[in-house]
């Protein structure tokens, strides 16, 4: 579902939701598609022994979470600033927050902050974005 608004519409303060539990197929997916095959995402036996004692989803997964918000506006990024804050497990559910914060009316471009939390409620990414809403 395509958000329904136009570029004229949108107000600082607009604020955009989504959420996504990353499961196996999710990881499993994302590192075929991206060649990521870190063993901290891929090996059970290899993470259980080191820094986080299970697998982790891939960082892009997680911050590509946001781009779900973003593909419902429209928006065409020209930069974008991820800060990892927290390891994200393999069944974690994932709940992305993105707000405008400033808006360039003769440009056609905007600025975004977002926050992503996991179901226990803790901050493990931070995300900055500004781009062009291409919906008329």
């Amino acid at each position: 579902m395509i958000l329904q608004k136009r570029f004229e519409e949108l107000r600082v303060g607009d604020a955009f939701t989504y959420a996504r539990t990353l499961g196996e197929g999710d990881c499993a997916l994302f590192v075929a598609a991206s060649g990521d095959f870190n063993p901290y995402h891929t090996d059970e036996e290899f993470s259980r022994r080191h820094r986080f004692g299970r697998r982790i989803a891939p960082g892009l997964l997680t911050a590509s979470l946001f781009t779900h918000i973003g593909g419902e506006l429209g928006f065409l990024a020209t930069r974008m600033v991820f800060e990892y804050l927290a390891p994200v497990f393999i069944g974690d559910t994932v709940s992305v927050r993105s707000e405008i914060t400033s808006i360039d009316p003769e440009r056609r471009f905007i600025r975004v902050n977002g926050e992503a939390k996991n179901q226990d409620g803790t901050v493990i990414l931070r995300a900055e974005a500004e781009g062009y809403p291409t919906l008329e």
